[in-house]
């Protein structure tokens, strides 16, 4: 029993020296555990909570930037809709500028051929004319044919301009009509 007791009283010191030193040092190590844990939870609650926060700011952030996107997407849909037509009404000015000022260069270069070609056609009448009064005026006869008949178109030419005259009416009694009527 010897052996009993002093087995129990060591037990009891080895538990009081326990109780007495250790078990603070553990108690406050627990504590310390317990709290840096309870920190850590603490942290990660905030931590949750912050992330939460961040992403609803995110997801408000996205939408404002599909909001910003599409009004720039449709500001910019309306500039190129309104470049596109000024570009177009410019278009359609230099086209009816450009046609305008061709038909302008036409009716020039039209005006320039009627003018070479009346140029060419009087020089062409000129050269048969003369060749023809010459052909005409060589021989005797021809001469006076030639110079009654002119005379005859000019009675008929002045007979028509003098109002009431007739073509076929000789000079004479034409200028006779218009000094009666009082035309001369």
């Amino acid at each position: 029993m010897d052996v009993l007791i002093a087995e129990s009283f060591g037990f009891l010191v080895i538990l009081f020296v326990l109780y007495r030193y250790v078990w603070p040092i553990l108690r406050s190590m627990s504590e310390r555990q317990q709290e840096a844990i309870q920190k850590m939870v603490d942290d990660s609650e905030h931590a949750q909570v912050s992330l939460e926060e961040a992403q609803r700011r995110l997801a408000s952030a996205l939408a404002e930037a599909r909001d910003e996107t599409a009004k720039i997407r449709d500001t910019a849909r309306g500039d190129a809709d309104k470049i596109s037509e000024e570009l177009r009404e410019q278009a359609e000015r230099e086209v009816e500028r450009i046609r305008q000022r061709g038909e302008e260069q036409l009716i020039a270069a039209r005006d320039q051929m009627v003018r070479q070609l009346r140029v060419e056609v009087g020089r062409r009448i000129m050269g048969l004319t003369e060749r023809l009064v010459v052909e005409t005026l060589a021989d005797t006869k021809g001469k006076r044919s030639a110079v009654d008949h002119f005379l005859d178109e000019l009675d008929e030419m002045t007979a028509t301009e003098i109002d009431g005259g007739r073509p076929g009416e000789s000079r004479e009694s034409s200028l006779a009509g218009a000094r009666d009527e009082g035309r001369l």
